[in-house]
């Protein structure tokens, strides 16, 4: 047996180098490149592995553990899973840094490989520098913090044990039915060990991505229940995106007259305009999908997690006669609902039902009211993108919160700009092909209801974790995928806080990406969240401490995010009126490097639920009337949702 004397860490980049993915016949390079913090705990492993020899790997310099491992997770969802980035960084705090990143994958079921560094395996130096000691149980680092987050993962304690951990790795991140993060931790004097791996080890190695077929008593059982509905509405998830089935599911729609509503990770799979496509659905859905799915018999499922925010926490399906079909290449989640399964790749299954439902003749018993709803919607889409302020009896879409604020935060921040007005704007002017990016706060909400795609996959929202710090970096790792078009992430100001680190690294890559920054002074989604439920503004506007109550209720802090941005080299534009906006956009366009653009926003002007529901917990005794009356509200909601 011919063997290549390596180290560890050496061996980990040769096999990273030889790994390839085919998907219909097609074969590329699965592992893009590498993010690296270097420290301690992987400088002189890893990080002399890829000094000495990258192979094709491209190496990138991150800023934020978190921030870097963002942008991998989003470089691989909008390469539909067929491509990934691996991360590295030190033992520690680098490491817990990258927990909820690998959180956001695995709750998205997108992959990523997470390689932190780990303490010795040979307990020599312990407690080596940023190692926690638990006296219990020294196996555990703060790397085991990983295992609940991940759907794979694994220590190399010796350098051997590399060979089957990566190999286990590949299995997991190709697997469109249960892949997530994977993590290998990495301790780091087993990095630097050499051992003689098998020359076999390293050579080319293709991870077919095969369409799972629907088998034949599958497609038949669905069929049996479609035939038997009148009424069917289609759930479009993530997974029809990642299945590459949008236009299977377009066609399919058309043929047999069912509408079909989007999830976050669903929309854009097809343009807005098509005239089944009935827009958001659920919590933050719009009025159109939200009004037919109520009255539907039969909710089909496709490549959807059905969450609470999808199905109204249960809620939303109002017909007593309603039944459910899943198309799901996952089991898990084809289980959901009781439903009637097709364990299946979307499009295939979509294909079988097709010829069969062709073969019987079947379509559904709608007459006009798709159009309807989809004209009702329309109707109020037009009215959001024309919602001004007026100083005398503005009343805002989140009305009776904090109304008596606007003029306080009019004559502070100089802006009376609304929030659905501007998305309108932004809307209209931004190239047809751009990518837009959101993660949290009111901006899914508002952009799953209100934005027109008109290009597929131009819409990327990151809403299965709703990961607070994920719109920067996920700006720069799309951009990373698809490098030819702009790419725009919306983000309100207390995410922008959080994490906008990988700007400086978009700048150092000449990764051009645009902020639209919207502030309205406070974590506005959940301000509207605790006085929709009987609750005061407590601890979500951002406001000084006042010295006379002790409490947060000062006056507004007022910042400056462009000025901030500005000094790392990103081209800023401050925007208080309408014009400033389109002159902003305008000329964003014509820049070579980062832009952000910090929009001024007047607090509730966001859009608001559209015939939905979601169960959040509410306290169930309180001195305060106003909480108990939402709790029985709660209550009242909740004899009308599904037990599970």
């Amino acid at each position: 047996m011919r063997t290549v004397r390596l180290t560890t860490a050496q061996a980990l980049i040769r096999f990273l180098n030889q790994q390839y993915v085919e998907f219909d016949g097609k074969e590329q390079k699965f592992v893009k490149g590498i993010f690296t913090i270097f420290g301690h705990g992987n400088v002189l492993g890893i990080g002399q592995a890829l000094e000495e020899d990258p192979g094709e790997l491209e190496v990138y310099q991150g800023r934020n553990e978190q921030g870097m491992a963002h942008a991998a997770i989003a470089f691989a969802k909008q390469k539909h899973r067929k491509q990934i980035m691996a991360c590295t960084s030190s033992v520690g705090p680098g490491a817990a840094n990258m927990v909820t990143a690998a959180a956001t994958a695995s709750a998205n079921n997108i992959p990523v490989l997470l390689l932190p560094g780990d303490t010795f395996a040979t307990r020599q130096p312990d407690p080596v520098l940023q190692q926690i000691e638990h006296y219990h149980d020294l196996t555990i680092s703060t790397n085991d913090a990983f295992r609940a987050v991940s759907k794979y993962w694994d220590r190399i304690s010796r350098p051997e044990q590399l060979m089957t951990a990566m190999i286990n790795a590949m299995r997991v991140l190709t697997d469109p039915a249960d892949t997530g993060a994977v993590t290998i931790a990495l301790p780091q004097d087993v990095q630097g060990e050499v051992y003689d791996f098998p020359e076999y080890f390293f050579r080319k190695r293709v991870h077919r991505i095969e369409r799972r077929v629907p088998t034949i008593d599958a497609v038949k059982d669905a069929v049996e229940l479609i035939r038997r509905k009148k009424k069917p509405i289609i759930i479009c998830g993530g997974g029809v995106r990642y299945s590459e089935a949008a236009e299977t599911l377009k066609r399919f729609s058309e043929k047999f007259h069912i509408p079909y509503g989007e999830t976050q990770a669903g929309k854009s799979a097809i343009e807005s305009t098509h005239a089944y496509n009935l827009g958001g659905i659920g919590v933050t859905g719009n009025l159109a999908a939200n009004m037919i799915v109520k009255e539907a018999d039969l909710v089909i499922g496709i490549g959807t997690r059905f969450s609470d925010f999808t199905t109204g926490s249960k809620q939303l399906f109002q017909n007593p006669d309603v039944d459910f079909l899943t198309i799901n290449v996952s089991e898990y989640h084809a289980y959901k609902l009781d439903a009637v399964k097709v364990v299946a790749d979307a499009k295939l299954a979509l294909l079988a039902l097709e010829r069969e439902l062709e073969r019987i003749g079947y379509r559904s018993e709608y007459t006009n009211e798709i159009e309807l709803a989809k004209s009702k919607w329309n109707d109020e889409l037009r009215r959001l993108y024309k919602v001004r302020y007026n100083e005398q009896g503005f009343v805002p879409e989140i009305a009776g919160h904090l109304d008596e604020v606007l003029p306080e935060f009019y004559e502070l921040f100089g802006s009376c700009l609304t929030q659905t007005e501007v998305i309108g704007v932004i809307n209209e002017l931004i190239d047809e092909d751009a990518i837009i990016i959101g993660a949290s706060g009111s901006l899914p909400g508002d952009l799953q209801r209100m934005w027109i795609s008109r290009k597929p996959n131009t819409y990327h929202m990151e809403y299965g974790y709703s990961c607070m710090g994920y719109e920067i970096s996920g700006a720069l790792g799309v951009k990373m995928a698809e490098p030819e078009k702009e790419v725009y992430a919306f983000v309100g100001d207390g995410s922008y806080l959080m994490l906008h680190s990988e700007l400086i690294t978009s700048i150092q890559e000449r990764k051009k990406i645009n902020i639209l920054l919207f502030d309205n002074a406070g974590f506005g989604c959940i301000n509207n969240l605790q006085m929709e439920h009987g609750m005061g503004s407590f601890v979500t506007e951002f406001r000084y401490r006042n010295m006379e109550t002790g409490r947060l209720d000062g006056n507004f802090i007022t910042i400056d995010f462009a000025q901030s941005a500005a000094g790392y080299g990103v081209k800023t534009y401050k925007v208080y009126t309408l014009d400033q906006l389109k002159e902003a956009i305008a000329d964003a366009k014509t820049q070579t490097v980062s832009t952000l653009i910090d929009i001024k926003v007047l607090p509730k002007t966001m859009t608001h639920g559209y015939e939905s529901w979601w169960h959040v917990g509410v306290a169930g005794t309180s001195r305060n009337p106003k909480v108990m009356e939402a709790y029985a509200k709660k209550e009242s909601e909740l004899k009308k949702a599904r037990k599970y």
